[in-house]
């Protein structure tokens, strides 16, 4: 999904935002208007959408046509691709922490037998 560096830093980017993580967080619940996602902000409608057209550039949210409304869907499998990119590196952080405890604990054990 995040194929390229460019794709990765829109959707950090976007993320970086309080209001679209609140908007991400609501659309976790479900589709939601860009009408329902105003009515959360203290801001104007028309700084809602484009903070939503950042999350859809990023390719964190799609949106959808229902008659006259517009739902937006958050796309699980874009979390679920950012999410594997973290564990990448969380995984090997926590092998190199495994390797200096058992370092730490071969000398002090070697500690207590002198």
């Amino acid at each position: 999904m995040f194929d390229s560096e460019d794709a990765l830093d829109r959707a950090f980017t976007a993320l970086g935002d309080p209001v679209r993580r609140a908007i991400v967080a609501r659309l976790s619940r479900g589709e939601a208007t860009v009408n329902e996602l105003a009515a959360l902000f203290p801001i104007t409608k028309q700084a809602v959408s484009r903070h939503i057209g950042v999350l859809e550039d990023a390719g964190l949210i799609t949106r959808s046509r229902d008659g006259q409304r517009r739902p937006c869907h958050l796309d699980p499998a874009a979390l679920e691709a950012l999410t594997s990119w973290i564990d990448g590196y969380r995984l090997a952080a926590e092998s190199r922490f495994r390797k200096l405890d058992a370092v730490l604990a071969t000398m002090q054990k070697e500690e207590e037998e002198q």
